[in-house]
């Protein structure tokens, strides 16, 4: 009989985690649960997976208000019902304008008003009116028929978070704590009220529990999360997709490699398969694609990660990274257990991305395509100064305790004892900084967009979101030092005459001034390895070759650095009897990098032929470690699972736990 459930996603609202929302129903033994976040939709998937896990029937709908005004609750019969509410909601965020005190919704979505709006004579038949249990007393002295519902809203736990309810409202209007006004803040019975609590309440009008359950019995939204939901077609069919994939392929393949590199040409066929047989080849063709229009539109562009890993990337142009001659890690870009696509981060000039991203608008539809969303969280130094604010405290005040954390008096106290509790609350929709999705069906079939200061439609779903689904994101990165580079060629054309083909990486590798200016460390003004830390760290390794170059860009990572990979790597680079390998598949594996755990690849290898996990959990576990997940409970089975493994396989459990220790992240991690 819960219409209403909410969670921190009503920004600066709600108090609920999402997994607290319903552990909280589990408690209160609550069999269904709709969940009408203030219009918002950020939070949707993930309640339902909670949900599902717990035995709890989700309903999912949003709480329509104008500022501080609640209009009405939409609620989704079904997925047309949700597809119709995402796309209403939508149009007013994009459009910034107003909702109407009323609605005419169609039969898919059900629409309750609060007590006093509509007169019964009005109402549609999808149409209700709820009526908080509390005041059904005062409110109702006749019969209520078949149109009112129980209105109980879920908004916080109890006295201590409603204080913490009235500090985020100030926050978010701006307002001194004592400035915020009753009609800013929920009640302070929109609470958890017990079934038994809610019956007593109504017990003169039982129709009204009667009609409730009725509503969310009607109810129901479905979610497949093993289905990719990205688009499945770039021509006419999938069948087409893979004939042209694979003529594009075998037409870059001569242009890279010649017509007689057997191996290469063993290669792209096994990616091929690969890639048709996981259902990617449209995801590999739409990359494909943007790099075309940017290469049309004489946009510089640089690919990278995982799939700079494939000899198909390579040959559609989609990198410039020659896997075979770096040997990359297959296994990385793509294996039979991964699920999820290979990421192809993609750079452009700061000056070019926004053209390659209206051009994936207007390529492929806005009706499909919108940018990934994203929230920050509310962290120490922005809790402090917001609270802070809402207290009046002056800000030499606020800067003082953000630099030692000591409360020293009343206010400081409240401030850092709310401030732990409202720490990592999302605080407003944000844009992620270069994901795009383009997907199968209407994009509002998942969530409902908004429409940042960036100019293009966004997602009211965040990247794990959209992974849990099935949405895989495109990633269009900026990066300021590509304008340059196309600057600094078109003066060398105008000035000298010569064209520079910048993607002939080959020729760069090869090139002796090039060489000399990395040992030397005279890297100022080259993009990553320009850094006063990155350019000491050249000086002691002296290297001029591109492998030790990469992995001198692995290592000066704060995390690596930290761990005494960095200087182990020196010392063993400069003198390889110092490598103590602690079994030979370490050597193997390991050797171009002297037993150090340099790269992500060098996790999957490790945990594949020393821990004996298969290809798809050691990827698991690479991806876990980098944070791609948005928990660490999938770290912490694959950590046991990689134990279980190598016990399994003979591995010395203390031995290893002791020696791994000096050999990495991965080791440190696991140890």
């Amino acid at each position: 009989m819960y219409l209403d459930g909410k969670t921190y996603y009503s920004f600066c609202y709600g108090t609920y985690s999402t997994k607290g929302l319903v552990e909280a129903a589990v408690e209160h033994g609550v069999s269904s649960l709709a969940l009408c976040n203030i219009n918002s939709t950020y939070d949707h998937w993930e309640y339902v997976k909670l949900c599902r896990e717990v035995g709890i029937k989700p309903v999912l709908g949003v709480d329509i208000r104008n500022g501080d005004a609640h209009c009405y609750l939409l609620i989704a019969r079904n997925n047309t019902g949700l597809l119709w509410i995402n796309t209403f909601l939508s149009e007013h965020l994009i459009e910034k304008k107003e909702f109407s005190s009323s609605v005419v919704a169609p039969s898919d979505v059900f629409v309750v008003y609060p007590y006093g709006v509509k007169q019964v004579a009005e109402l549609l038949a999808n149409e209700r009116i709820g009526v908080k249990p509390y005041r059904v007393g005062s409110l109702l002295n006749f019969d209520v028929g078949d149109c009112y519902v129980i209105h109980q809203p879920v908004v916080v736990q109890g006295k201590d978070h409603y204080y913490l309810h009235c500090l985020l409202r100030a926050i978010d209007h701006n307002l001194l704590l004592s400035a915020l006004q009753s009609s800013q803040v929920c009640q302070r019975e929109d609470v958890f009220v017990s079934p038994t609590k809610i019956l007593a309440q109504c017990r003169l009008h039982p129709t009204l529990v009667t009609n409730t359950y009725k509503l969310l019995d009607a109810c129901s939204v479905d979610m497949d999360f093993e289905t990719d939901k990205t688009r499945q077609v770039f021509g006419g069919s999938k069948e087409d997709d893979m004939v042209l994939l694979d003529k594009l392929a075998r037409a870059g393949l001569i242009r890279r490699y010649g017509k007689r590199n057997k191996k290469a040409a063993e290669r792209l066929d096994y990616e091929l398969k690969l890639i048709n047989d996981l259902g990617f080849t449209t995801y590999f063709l739409i990359n494909h694609d943007m790099v075309c229009f940017a290469n049309e539109q004489g946009f510089y562009h640089v690919g990278r990660g995982s799939g700079a890993n494939s000899i198909v990337a390579y040959c559609l142009g989609i990198t410039d990274v020659d896997p075979m001659e770096l040997n990359l890690y297959f296994e990385r870009f793509l294996n039979p257990e991964r699920t999820s696509p290979p990421d192809f981060d993609i750079d452009f000039s700061w000056t070019d991305r926004d053209e390659v991203m209206d051009y994936l608008f207007k390529r492929y539809g806005k009706k499909y395509v919108a940018l990934l969303g994203s929230c920050p969280t509310f962290k120490t130094d922005s809790i402090i100064r917001q609270l802070g604010k809402v207290y009046g405290l002056p800000d030499e005040e606020i800067k003082s305790f953000q630099r030692d954390y000591q409360p020293v008096c009343a206010t400081t106290r409240k401030i850092k004892h709310y401030g732990e509790m409202m720490r990592g609350f999302p605080y407003n929709p944000s844009i992620h900084p270069c994901g795009v999705l383009i997907s199968d069906k209407p994009i509002t079939q998942y969530a409902a967009l908004f429409m940042p200061p960036k100019g293009f439609q966004t997602t009211l779903i965040d990247m794990f979101t959209a992974e849990d689904i099935g949405l895989n994101k495109f990633d269009v990165l900026s990066q300021r030092g590509l304008g340059h580079i196309r600057s600094t060629l078109e003066l060398i054309q105008q000035q000298h005459g010569k064209h520079i083909d910048i993607h002939d990486t080959k020729k760069f590798f090869s090139d002796d001034n090039i060489k000399k200016r990395i040992r030397d460390a005279n890297t100022i003004g080259c993009f990553y390895i320009e850094s006063p830390a990155m350019r000491q760290l050249l000086k002691k390794l002296r290297c001029d070759d591109y492998l030790t170059l990469v992995a001198a860009s692995s290592i000066i990572r704060p995390g690596v650095a930290q761990s005494g990979m960095m200087r182990a790597y020196i010392e063993r680079y400069h003198d390889p009897s110092l490598v103590e390998y602690i079994h030979p598949l370490f050597k193997e594996h390991l050797g171009e990098t002297f037993g150090v755990m340099v790269f992500q690849e060098d996790v999957i290898k490790i945990a594949h032929y020393y821990g004996g996990l298969s290809l798809g959990k050691a990827d698991i576990l690479r991806r876990a470690m980098s944070g791609k997940y948005r928990s660490n409970n999938k770290f912490r089975e694959i950590k046991e699972a990689f134990f279980q493994s190598a016990i399994t396989l003979g591995r010395d459990p203390i031995g290893s736990r002791r020696s791994l220790a000096t050999n990495g992240v991965l080791c440190r991690l696991l140890i």
